[in-house]
């Protein structure tokens, strides 16, 4: 028989992941870092920003916050990279994972109003360490599975994170309702200690460290390995359009702050025995569910269509915004909170898609020795684009414009990336890429 194509749809199905944590020992330990970690994560971004709206009263706080959370993760993207190509992958993930044990622990320190200050640093240094993280993360996939299993790595990994969200939202707003906000900054820092063990156990090769000379701190000054991956990048037409596509969905910014301001005002939970404050808490986080809801759903439902088709990939990139566009412009005429988490499952739908389709596509087409430069690229243009989102939607609403008023704002932006990818897709079409589904379809039988 011959051999598969190398776009030919893969089938992705629910025993492909069950037997891929089984059989894989150094994915399972991987992705139950992502599990304790991120749902630490969840219950720990409920706390800051509802304690920052609590003291300050100023949405524009929430914004300040959420832009030293991704920002630096822009601006640190070069080093970041660097770094994750001439270090073991490996210890980056456990020394991000360490150092974010002492920060967030650093965050019980928070006791008044004037100790709000302390918040802001503490968040930029977290930052760091998950622009370390990250793209640390995103590079060992490839060299813990084999290349037909990218895409189901992928795909669980995404509606992980997506569960994850649910989860911590959900449950991080009854412990917090319940216990209050150390217990969760406690158990928060205990996720990442978890996090470091489980990584630690991890056992798989790391071939662009081989051979290679011994890492000096100087080399973070030298720019010729960022100048190396930017011509890799404009060499390859493919990735140089990818890596901008996360950064393409333009709601995702504005949500944070939306979120924690409609939990606040507009829908505010009212339950017996439970005050406003912690109402409000309920509220943000049912909306923060909705969000983590669609973003489970999203890759789930996708994923077995596109299977690696890479041409069906760059489609369904393409539906991951329109959807995103449709549930956020709808957001504006939600007036209760049902339908409002009914636009936020729709549009967190099409966001999943997006950042999955586009991380496999990045994970298929790069080598491994820029691999980690790709990925902080990759990860700094979506943060920038999330800090501005967060800034802007923070001034209007400060300056009085309803809260759902900027989210359909927000949504009708979208259509700007669905313009440009599209015709990216028709130009790719023309040259026979998207034309290749039919002989895909025959191929897969």
């Amino acid at each position: 028989m011959d051999p598969q194509p190398e776009n030919e749809i893969g089938k992705v199905r629910f025993w492909g992941y069950v037997g891929l944590l089984r059989s894989n020992s150094n994915f399972r330990r991987l992705w139950c870092a992502q599990i304790v970690s991120e749902i630490g994560d969840w219950f720990y971004t409920l706390a800051i920003y509802n304690l920052l709206l609590q003291l300050t009263g100023r949405a524009s706080s929430v914004a300040l916050a959420l832009v030293l959370q991704v920002l630096p993760q822009t601006l640190i993207g070069p080093t970041s990279g660097v770094v994750n190509d001439r270090l073991r992958r490996k210890q980056v993930m456990i020394a991000a994972d360490l150092l974010r044990v002492v920060i967030v622990s650093s965050m019980l320190l928070v006791r008044s109003k004037e100790m709000v200050w302390l918040i802001y640093p503490l968040l930029l240094l977290e930052t760091l360490m998950a622009a370390l993280f990250e793209p640390a993360r995103s590079s060992v996939i490839p060299n813990i599975v084999r290349k037909e299993e990218v895409v189901l790595a992928n795909t669980l990994s995404s509606t992980t994170w997506s569960l994850n969200l649910l989860l911590g939202s959900s449950i991080g707003g009854i412990v917090a309702a319940l216990l209050g906000r150390d217990a969760v900054f406690v158990l928060n820092a205990l996720s990442f200690l978890v996090s470091a063990w489980f990584i630690s156990r991890m056992r798989f090769e790391e071939p662009h460290v081989e051979g290679r000379a011994p890492f000096h701190f100087r080399e973070l000054l030298d720019y010729t390995p960022v100048m190396e991956g930017i011509r890799y990048v404009q060499r390859h037409r493919d990735l140089l359009a990818t890596v901008f596509v996360k950064s393409g969905n333009l709601v995702v910014g504005p949500s944070w702050v939306l979120f924690t301001v409609m939990g606040q005002t507009e829908f505010k939970v009212v339950w017996p025995g439970v005050n406003p404050e912690r109402g409000a808490f309920l509220g943000m986080s049912f909306l923060l569910g909705a969000r983590g809801l669609g973003a489970l759903i999203g890759p789930l439902m996708n994923a077995p269509w596109a299977g690696k088709s890479q041409s069906r990939l760059r489609l369904g990139i393409l539906f991951g915004y329109v959807a995103c566009a449709t549930g956020y412009a709808l957001l504006g005429l939600a007036n209760h909170l049902w339908i409002a988490c009914l636009c936020i499952v729709l549009g967190h739908i099409g966001g999943s898609t997006v950042w999955v389709f586009s991380t496999t596509l990045l994970q298929l087409s790069t080598e491994d020795r820029f691999r980690g430069r790709v990925f902080a690229a990759d990860l700094g243009f979506c943060m920038l684009m999330i800090a501005v989102g967060a800034f802007i939607a923070g001034r209007l609403v400060d300056a009085g414009f309803a809260a759902r008023s900027v989210a359909s704002g927000a949504g009708l932006m979208m259509v700007l990336p669905v313009l440009l990818w599209g015709y990216r897709l028709r130009k790719e079409s023309k040259a026979g890429i998207v034309g290749g589904l039919a002989a895909e379809d025959v191929a897969s039988g």
